[in-house]
Order: C-alpha cells, then sequence, then structure tokens
C-alpha cells in the first residue's frame, strides 16, 4: 500500500526520518501560489506590489523564499523585522506594521531604512514624527483606516470594523490628517486597511476599495499626495475537501477595473495597489505530522485518537474553532467499510481537541497522521503549554528535504530559567 504523498515526497519517510510532530512545508507550493497573484497583476498591466504577511510563517529561510519570488515583506514586531534583517532581506521591500510599536522597534526601522511603516493611529503618527525628527530622517509612511467594513468570517478576525483596536476610525481620518505641515517629518504616501481573514467573496474588498478611494479624494483636497492603496490580505484557503478557495485572479481584474472606473469618477490619479497575503500563500503549502498513540473509545458516544502534538502547536482550534482535515499517512487508500468517525485530540492537558468528527480509517497505535492545510498560523502561534518542545519544520523542494526550524529539545526549554540565589 502507498503512502499518502505531499509535494512528491513520501509522508510516512519524513516522520521516519525528522521524528514528530513535525511541521512540513513546500517551497515549490508556496511558489505556485504566489505566482498565481503575480500572474493576475501582470495581466492587468498597473503598478503592484504583493507584501508576504509575515506573521503568517516566518522564519530565515521563508524570507529567502520571498526574496528569491520577488515579493516584498510585511512585519508586525521587531522579532520579525530582526528575522528579515539577519536573513538579509531587501530592507527597501519590508513594511512594518503593527498596533503598537514599541520605541526600540521603530528606531530599529528608521536605523535600517525599511521601505515603509503603516501608522496605525493617531498616537503613532505623532511618536514617528518626533523619532523621526530626532534622528533625521524622513521615512514613507502609510495611516491605517477601519472602514467600518465586516466580512463574513469569524469575529476574533475581523479587524476592518468600526470596533477595532486596528486602525484610524474612517470617520476621524479628515482630523488626523486635517494638514500636511502636522507631521512635516513623515512622507505620508497612502492608505492602508484589512477587514479581514478567510474571506472568500470579492464583494467586501471592493466595498473597502471605494470606501479608501473616497477618503483619498478628501485628503488630496487637504494637501495630501496619496500614491499607493493597500488593501490588505485575508483571501480564503479551504481547509475542509468541500471548501472552495478564494479566485485570487477573478478578485484582481475586478479589483483594478473597478478602481480605474472610481478613480476616474474621483478625478484622482489610480494608486499603486498593494497587498498582503500570508495564509492564501503558505496555508495550503504546509502540513503537520503526527504519529497516533492512545486509542479510547466511549462505547456509543466518542472514539478518541490521541496524537504526539495538539495545542501546542496548533492552537487555531482552541482559539477560533478552526477546522482541519486529516488523512492517516500509511493508510490514504481504505474502503469504506474501514472508515470510522473519531475524534483527533491533543496531549496538552486540556480538552485540546485538534479535529472533531473526522472519518478515517481505522487507527492503530504508530500510525502517522497528517493534518493538511497548516502552513499558516501554527508555527508561528506554537507555544511550550506543558514544557512541550516545538517541533522542526522541514522544507520540500522537488525532490529535496532540509530542515530549516531545529526541534527544540529539553534542555531548549530550562535554557532561559534562573535559580535565585537564595536557593544556592
Amino acid at each position: 500500500m502507498s503512502n499518502f504523498i505531499f509535494s512528491n515526497h513520501d509522508t510516512v519517510e519524513l516522520a521516519k526520518k525528522y521524528s514528530t510532530p513535525l511541521y512540513v512545508l513546500s517551497e515549490d507550493i508556496i511558489e505556485e501560489n504566489s505566482m498565481k497573484i503575480k500572474s493576475a497583476f501582470e495581466k492587468t498591466m498597473i503598478d503592484y506590489e504583493i507584501n508576504y504577511a509575515g506573521k503568517a510563517f516566518l522564519t530565515t529561510a521563508m524570507c529567502k523564499i520571498i526574496q528569491r519570488l520577488g515579493l516584498s515583506l510585511d512585519v508586525v514586531s521587531g522579532g520579525e523585522l530582526y528575522t528579515a534583517i539577519t536573513a538579509n532581506f531587501p530592507v527597501n521591500r519590508i513594511c512594518f506594521h503593527g498596533s503598537n510599536k514599541a520605541i526600540s522597534e521603530i528606531r530599529m526601522a528608521y536605523e535600517n531604512k525599511i521601505g515603509k511603516i503603516v501608522a496605525d493611529s493617531e498616537y503613532e503618527l505623532g511618536i514617528l514624527n518626533e523619532i523621526a525628527e530626532e534622528m533625521d530622517v524622513r521615512p514613507n509612511v502609510m495611516v491605517r483606516v477601519s472602514p467600518g467594513i465586516e466580512a463574513h468570517t469569524h469575529e476574533y478576525v475581523q479587524t476592518g470594523r468600526i470596533d477595532s483596536k486596528f486602525g484610524v476610525p474612517l470617520k476621524l481620518m479628515e482630523s488626523v490628517l486635517s494638514d500636511p505641515n502636522k507631521y512635516k517629518n513623515l512622507n505620508i504616501i497612502g492608505l492602508h486597511c484589512h477587514i479581514g481573514s478567510q474571506i472568500f467573496d470579492e464583494k467586501p474588498f471592493l466595498i473597502a476599495a471605494g470606501t479608501m478611494l473616497e477618503l483619498m479624494k478628501k485628503l488630496t483636497n487637504n494637501g495630501f499626495e496619496l500614491k499607493q492603496l493597500n488593501l490588505g490580505g485575508g483571501f480564503g484557503i479551504p481547509y475542509l475537501n468541500d471548501e472552495g478557495a478564494f479566485d485570487i485572479e477573478n478578485y484582481i481584474k475586478k479589483l483594478v477595473e473597478f478602481i480605474k472606473e472610481k478613480s476616474t469618477q474621483l478625478d484622482i490619479e489610480f494608486p499603486k495597489i498593494l497587498v498582503e497575503p500570508g495564509r492564501f500563500i503558505v496555508g495550503p503549502a504546509g502540513i503537520t505530522l503526527y504519529e497516533i498513540g492512545t486509542i479510547k473509545e466511549i462505547p456509543h458516544t466518542r472514539k478518541y485518537i490521541s496524537v504526539d502534538g495538539g495545542m501546542g502547536d496548533n492552537p487555531r482550534p482552541a482559539l477560533y474553532n478552526a477546522l482541519y482535515h486529516a488523512v492517516v499517512a500509511n493508510k490514504p487508500k481504505y474502503n469504506d467499510d474501514d472508515e470510522e468517525l473519531v475524534t483527533i485530540s491533543g496531549r496538552c492537558c486540556e480538552t485540546d481537541t485538534l479535529i472533531t468528527d473526522v472519518l478515517l480509517p481505522k487507527c492503530e497505535a504508530g500510525d502517522i497522521l497528517a493534518v493538511l492545510n497548516t502552513g499558516a498560523y501554527n508555527y508561528s502561534m506554537a507555544s511550550n503549554y506543558n514544557r512541550l518542545p516545538k517541533p522542526a519544520v522541514v522544507l520540500l523542494k522537488g525532490n529535496e528535504d532540509q530542515l530549516i526550524v531545529e526541534r527544540e529539545t529539553y534542555a531548549d526549554l530550562v535554557s532561559k530559567d534562573r535559580i535565585p540565589s537564595w536557593y544556592d
């Protein structure tokens, strides 16, 4: 019986070689997904920029991949910025986000002359302006707007609502940017919005684009020269077999047509368009491999299949009730008669349910379970809860496989611990 193949690699052999739990990432799939967006934009013949959202998954190796593919990079913390700098990522292609940037992070961004900074509030605009004057720099800045648009997705990942910690509320923007001389040390080049994640319908994006263009017109009348419009990311991916994928080509075509028409109507210059895909690029490019251990059946109630990972390496089901599909890697083909309804349970000292009610072939201890579409927000959100070491990350490219993040050890877990002197 053949094993489950992911990106031309035998997943059971990967589990044997690198142990489990194991994050597996395909550079080929990352490239394929990136090219879908680039190709769609190239057909429109407009000025555009694709900012890969590093929060989805970021390591020094990922920086190298993004650089090779000609994408820019969106970072949201000093740690992500440091990762990019360590990887020698082109600083002019870095965009620094974040709703509460530390002074030290802003200084780091200025010192390294990064391409642009997204200001998240009126307060932050003031801080950016003060530090820019102190350091004698004039950074490129975009202002994030909360446009008051709600996409139909989980409330925790709706970021464009009026009641949101992100961005300047739309109704306040004209007063915040009332005079170009107010922030004379900043080169304010455009506006940004992000309305949420896991969105499958292009309509909310088009509504947001219209709202932002109308705002650009008003701010242009205030004396600002706004040349760029960043409409964020949030393009949905299919976590389950029966889900569709966001039609990126259709969206970009409709978006460009809409912006051309709206810009003409408002008598403003067609702006450079930026997007920030993260999950769309890296989510389907990753899987997580686990070894099955304890199997517990409660008659007439539920059958639990326990794996050697859980909420420590994938907190999304606990946080968002996120849904995933899985296959038994060493039993990818089986008769329907052998199928049973089970719940995949993690090993953390919590309820820790990874997948509720999934049909799988009869499982046994030692089987390898592959959970699909885990490339985004798994490694990046992983924790050491229960003092569990974080898994390794292996990268696939063509017929090659190499570690890009080593597995944590027990020694790593105590490496930062310190014992008070009174216990010496």
